[in-house]
């Protein structure tokens, strides 16, 4: 009796934690979302989340209204090989224009923020041959990738331009871990942000080379843990 009663309790905690899952876009509206730091468009098509890039708007991001902390993270993305992007994880909005020091190259560096700018880890989406799919970026603080994909080909390899790409980020403390496609992608420890906004990014295009370049998000979902 006890070892069925054990294993009914255990049965039901994994039903529970199957149905942590919350979708972040109910595929029909934006609604739990807002737009931040420039002026492309995001518009909802077939159950997809479009950006579309526009002339002389900087990087634009549109940001989750609520702050997640440890969670994982899954999503669906293709986009137009020129439009490079990416999604914003445990990110900041200044909320007034600031100053920040941050470490680069071994000396302590300014970066000032304007009002409205979204900063933070960025879980990458480039171009195949680019090679830096899944790795994550510090958007607009210390500027520079977090990881080493230098002897990592399988993850240089695991982004297809022109398909849709599955992610999936892990975070739990200070750890954070990406897969692309499945394949292992970055790995790393950083501290200097345990809980912030997600968002999904347009990035500028120059205006030499400038088109309404898109990129498309789908089935968006997170797991608290």
């Amino acid at each position: 009796m006890i070892a069925r009663t054990l294993l009914a309790v255990l049965l039901a905690a994994g039903g529970a934690a199957a149905a942590d899952w919350v979708d972040l876009f109910d595929g029909k509206t934006l609604n739990g979302w807002s737009v931040h730091s420039g002026t492309a468009t995001f518009t909802v098509e077939n159950g997809e989340i479009v950006g579309t890039a526009v002339l002389g708007s900087p990087n634009t991001f549109l940001c989750t209204n609520k702050e997640y902390g440890d969670f994982i993270l899954e999503f669906e993305v293709k986009t137009d090989p020129e439009l490079n992007s990416g999604v914003q994880i445990r990110s900041q909005i200044a909320r007034e224009p600031i100053t920040i020091t941050v470490e680069v190259d071994g000396r302590q560096v300014e970066r000032k923020i304007p009002a409205g700018r979204v900063y933070g880890y960025q879980v990458e989406i480039a171009t195949a041959a680019s090679g830096t799919s899944g790795n994550v970026y510090d958007e607009a603080r210390r500027a520079r990738f977090l990881d080493d994909f230098t002897n990592r080909p399988a993850a240089r390899a695991a982004f297809k331009d022109g398909e849709w790409n599955k992610y999936r980020v892990e975070c739990r403390g200070d750890s954070i871990k990406t897969w692309v496609n499945g394949v292992p992608a970055a790995d790393f420890r950083d501290s200097m942000t345990l809980r912030g906004i997600i968002g999904l990014q347009v990035h500028q295009i120059p205006k030499d080379r400038f088109k309404p370049y898109k990129v498309r998000w789908r089935n968006i979902r997170i797991r608290e843990l």
